[in-house]
């Protein structure tokens, strides 16, 4: 009975979708989740539900995922559900604690070789022999095409073609990219060392080459799950597929439009092919979107909605459950200086007015574009953090203030409270909590040991219990030295605090991420598909990422693009994935000067669904006032009487039918039934010509006059233009 109770409570909260995800059978499942539709709690509660109901153990059940954070995630979230005991790792995490588990097998005693947290030193080292002269940024240049290649299984005599025939845009000439790899995986054996790719390509060999090591992993883990599917590349699959040795109890959750890292040799293949390759499984779409507005939803439809290639096939039309919010801001600037400007401007209005900088970010294609927003946030006073420029744990503040928390272990009382304790350590290395220093990189220093400040509130908040015997424990204040252990196990998974301040992220860096407003900035054909994109399947990635740009924000977005880089540079067009950009469509220019001059506010006109209220980009659409897939009220009487009166009107004018006017226009006047002229004007594609040509004839019509009455009384003698 009790653990019947727990099952429904596990079940308890979740839609039909995520249900019967949860619920479904033992063998392959492929849920498909779209941004926002809770994929997370999918996976977790149908882990929980198995393991509760008794068809499997924890300790048999291994999750993999691609972030130590989204692997803590999962973690936390399972043992709130009672299932603590799961592995819930990365591929490298999990890779790794097999390896070294079965190091003395595989290794004939040997050490383990040490592992390599960076290739760019070794890189610098095989590309001087190979003639080539590297700084640092080309060096992770090439660093990164190494990866590319071992993560494909591409070997260096192999990498010329293989090149060639993943259209990659190298470094450096293809054969002296091959030769800077070859000698790089020379210095590394020289060295000692393996990197990661070897590390997986090692479980990967442990299993495949020994039938002991093999049977042991396969009898310790019988149950897979793996997050973010459509970001597997073929070296983690090969791992995958060496786990499950020909059996098939696994669960994959993905989305395919989420598709944006192939640059590193993720592939969406897997996931696509799922279905097809494992024909007995369950597939599951979720589309209920839980975290953003309908106008946000709206926007993200229209963005993947034209979508081509193999990934749209798995494309999902996300349904908002969350109330209606503000529509999406479209902005159009003189210059990007005048962009970054007006975009600092908004962020302080957004703070000022309650909403906390942490829960706003601005969002770019390129790290480059960070620079000018760095400068205008810091000249507006708003505190800010660069997403992905250095790790949490390894700022220079953030270490010092470290060392200042573990010194003070030594003299601070035990029954000292834990965060008076903190700010005292941290008066040492001259931190203290009154009013932070103005913008720039000291105020995000600040920020950044404040958010350890933050942090030791929250942990103080939880008192430590210690186990008394078997049977019972208690529970005891926090100490400091508590909190610095609880630090060191956060800085080994890189579970980081967050930071107060206004996140600057590249787009690629915010996947997976989310906050209250989000401003996707630079959106020019160029920058936004890169000018690099030049075959289908790359300027369909392009869209994909800004696909899931929008999908990051909640509640507010801001989509902007500069006319030009510079004051009277060279004119650009807008993003080609965003259509209302155009300026036909009504999109005007905004201008910011300086300090004295305020933004120009103006917007261009967003037209939004009368049912739903997402945001409407179609022209059909936005002729008909609602989306193509929401439910139409429809007047069919009134629509077959304007069919026929637009039939005569056009025959007597000698002119086409759509000339009058379009079918969509004609659905719209029987769908909304205007009452008067103002209201006419309120429907797209009616203008003032047209309704003093048609006004009175349609009004008529609207009122139940019939189509021989209406033509008696009304002759317009002059056809509309097209």
């Amino acid at each position: 009975m009790a653990a019947d109770l727990r099952v429904e409570r596990i079940l308890a909260g979740l839609d039909p979708e995520q249900r019967t995800a949860v619920t479904a059978p033992a063998g392959p499942v492929c849920i498909l989740a779209g941004a926002g539709t809770g994929k997370t709690r999918a996976i977790t509660h149908r882990i929980a539900y198995r393991v509760t109901s008794g068809e499997v153990a924890a300790r048999h059940v291994l999750a993999v995922t691609f972030t130590a954070r989204a692997a803590a995630e999962l973690r936390a979230r399972l043992g709130a559900l009672g299932v603590p005991g799961v592995q819930a790792r990365t591929f490298h995490g999990a890779a790794l604690r097999q390896v070294r588990y079965f190091a003395s097998r595989l290794l004939a005693g040997r050490e383990m070789p040490e592992l390599l947290d960076s290739k760019v030193r070794l890189v610098t080292l095989a590309a001087a022999r190979a003639g080539l002269r590297t700084d640092r940024a080309a060096a992770r240049d090439l660093a990164g095409e190494i990866e590319w290649a071992k993560s494909s299984l591409v070997e260096p005599g192999e990498y010329v073609v293989a090149a060639a025939k993943a259209l990659r845009e190298t470094p450096h000439d293809p054969a002296k990219v091959a030769e800077v790899f070859a000698g790089y995986e020379k210095v590394k054996r020289a060295n000692g060392v393996i990197d990661f790719e070897d590390m997986l390509r090692a479980a990967v060999w442990g299993i495949e080459e020994h039938p002991d090591v093999a049977e042991q992993i396969r009898a310790q883990y019988r149950h897979f799950v793996v997050d973010e599917y459509q970001d597997v590349n073929p070296l983690q699959q090969r791992l995958l597929e060496a786990w499950l040795g020909g059996r098939d109890d696994l669960t994959v959750v993905g989305d395919a439009s989420q598709t944006i890292y192939s640059f590193t040799g993720a592939t969406s293949a897997y996931l696509v092919d799922f279905p097809r390759q494992r024909r007995d499984g369950v597939v599951v779409r979720l589309v209920r979107d839980y975290r953003s507005t309908p106008q946000v939803v709206g926007l993200a439809n229209a963005v993947i909605r034209q979508a081509r290639g193999a990934e749209a096939r798995l494309r999902l039309e996300l349904v908002g459950q969350r109330p209606p919010g503000p529509e999406p801001d479209l902005r159009i600037f003189a210059d990007e200086p005048a962009e970054a400007a007006a975009v600092a401007v908004r962020c302080r209005e957004l703070v000022a007015a309650g909403t906390p900088a942490r829960e706003i970010a601005v969002l770019f294609r390129t790290n480059a574009q960070s620079e000018a927003y760095e400068k205008a946030l810091a000249e507006a006073e708003v505190p800010y953090q660069v997403q992905g420029a250095e790790r949490f744990f390894e700022r220079t503040e953030v270490r010092q203030a470290l060392v200042a928390l573990r010194a003070a272990t030594r003299s601070t009382p035990g029954d000292m409270p834990l965060v008076p304790a903190v700010l005292e350590a941290l008066s040492a290395v001259g931190w203290t909590p009154e009013k932070p220093p103005p913008g720039g990189a000291a105020r995000e220093s600040w920020e950044a040991v404040a958010a350890l400040v933050q942090l030791a509130e929250e942990y103080a908040a939880s008192p430590a219990v210690l186990p008394i015997g078997e049977a019972a424990s208690v529970e005891r204040p926090v100490t400091l030295a508590d909190f610095c252990a609880e630090l060191g196990r956060r800085a080994a998974a890189q579970h980081v605090p967050t930071v107060e301040g206004v996140t600057l992220a590249s787009l690629h860096s915010a996947k997976g991420l989310e906050w209250d407003a989000v401003f996707l900035v630079g959106l020019s054909d160029g920058t936004l598909p890169t000018s690099y994109a030049r075959t289908v399947e790359q300027v369909e990635e392009e869209r994909r990422l800004l696909y899931v740009g929008v999908t990051r924000a909640r509640q507010w977005l801001w989509l902007s693009y500069a006319s030009a880089r510079s004051p009277g540079g060279r004119a650009r067009r807008p993003c080609r994935f965003l259509p209302q950009f155009d300026r036909s469509g009504g999109a005007r220019t905004a201008d910011v000067s300086g300090g004295s001059r305020k933004p120009d506010r103006r917007r261009t006109q967003v037209v939004s669904c009368r049912v739903c209220g997402a945001t409407l980009l179609a022209g059909a659409d936005r002729k008909l006032g609602r989306c193509a897939t929401c439910p139409s009220d429809l007047d069919e009487d009134l629509h077959d009487r304007l069919r026929d009166w637009r039939a005569r009107v056009a025959g007597a004018q000698k002119v086409p039918a759509y000339v009058v006017f379009t079918d969509a226009t004609l659905v719209a006047l029987a769908e909304r039934r205007p009452g008067r002229a103002t209201e006419l004007l309120a429907i797209a594609g009616i203008g003032p010509r047209k309704v003093a040509l048609y006004g009175d004839a349609v009004l008529a019509l609207v009122g139940g006059v019939g189509v021989d009455d209406v033509l008696l009384t009304d002759e317009p003698t002059e056809p509309s233009p097209g």
